[in-house]
């Protein structure tokens, strides 16, 4: 309670998916003020913009997890649009929290910034060892070169900012629009409408061999909080699972758990993405003890459940 009592902190994309859940976090930290930036009022790619943020909040912390990005189709069809938003936004809020003084700045990553061929599990130090999954990499070496400009500007400035990488999230809250909408909601959403329209089989892209861990939303939270308050050097620190498993295997999972009596079929023309994705998550757990809580099962059932309640009161 001591580390954030009286603190003003901003929290970029507060108002998102993972951001809804630390924000939920905050307030009960005793924090003298959480701010929450919206884009209508703060568009953070624009240098004024970020200047007024940093003017009106006066904050002690920035935790940014505000971030253009999407699935693989998003990230095919907007690689520019996603790069120089991604790069913008994060390279002026460290350079601006530099020069006003900022006690932390806590840039959060992404697992798409590791290089296509890493052997699983990923290590921190894995990252510079290749170039990123093409379908992603322009989102990827984005946030990657935060990670740069943090420990640039602590080696040159002492500034304190640090760089958290999450496995895929997911959960309660999550986006089900299937322009941006990421794997596990994607699914979800076409069996529960395929299980109601009585169609009898569900299409999903590529071959399914391809493996991935997914951390669940509020454990994610959690984790970050922890690092900001217990966490002060700039070297990467991976936060998931430690776990993977096949996409052909959480498909089955997801109809299962969604009750859905139909067919998978697999459309092999569809890019798979990365061939393996999981962490080595023995960092996060030595430097400041998170561990997820959230097994991938019960995740599921929780998120299935939360977008059943949140489809019949649209309905309703």
């Amino acid at each position: 309670m001591g580390f954030w009592e009286n603190k003003k902190i901003v929290v970029t994309g507060g108002a998102g998916f993972l951001g809804s859940y630390l924000v939920d976090m905050l307030q009960k930290q005793n924090c003298s003020e959480v701010f929450i930036p919206r884009s209508r009022d703060y568009n953070l790619v624009e240098e004024d913009a970020v200047r007024r943020l940093y003017s009106d909040a006066k904050p002690d912390i920035v935790i940014h997890l505000a971030a253009a990005c999407g699935g693989i189709g998003a990230n095919m069809k907007n690689p520019g649009q996603f790069f120089f938003d991604n790069i913008k936004m994060g390279t002026q809020l460290i350079d601006e929290g530099r020069k006003r003084g900022l006690e932390k700045f806590v840039a959060i990553g992404t697992v798409c910034a590791y290089p296509k061929f890493t052997k699983a599990p990923f290590k921190e130090e894995d990252l510079w060892n290749g170039y990123p999954e093409e379908t992603n990499a322009p989102y990827g070496l984005a946030k990657k070169m935060l990670l740069v400009q943090s420990m640039a500007y602590r080696e040159q400035y002492g500034f304190n900012s640090i760089f958290l990488v999450p496995a895929n999230l997911y959960g309660p809250r999550d986006s089900f629009d299937p322009g941006r909408s990421h794997v596990i909601p994607a699914i979800i959403k076409k069996c529960l409408e395929a299980k109601q329209g009585g169609n009898g089989e569900v299409v999903c892209w590529g071959d399914g061999s391809p493996t991935r861990e997914f951390l669940y939303a509020e454990d994610c939270a959690r984790a970050i909080l922890l690092a900001t308050e217990h966490y002060n050097k700039s070297e990467p620190v991976n936060l998931g699972t430690g776990s993977e498993i096949s996409i052909k295997d959480l498909v089955e999972l997801i109809r299962d758990l969604a009750d859905y009596p139909g067919r998978i079929v697999w459309d092999a023309t569809k890019p798979n993405g990365q061939p393996r994705r999981y962490l080595d998550v023995s960092k996060a757990r030595k430097e400041f003890g998170f561990m997820a809580k959230v097994d991938l099962k019960e995740g599921l059932k929780r998120t299935i459940e939360w977008y059943q309640a949140q489809r019949i009161g649209t309905s309703g």
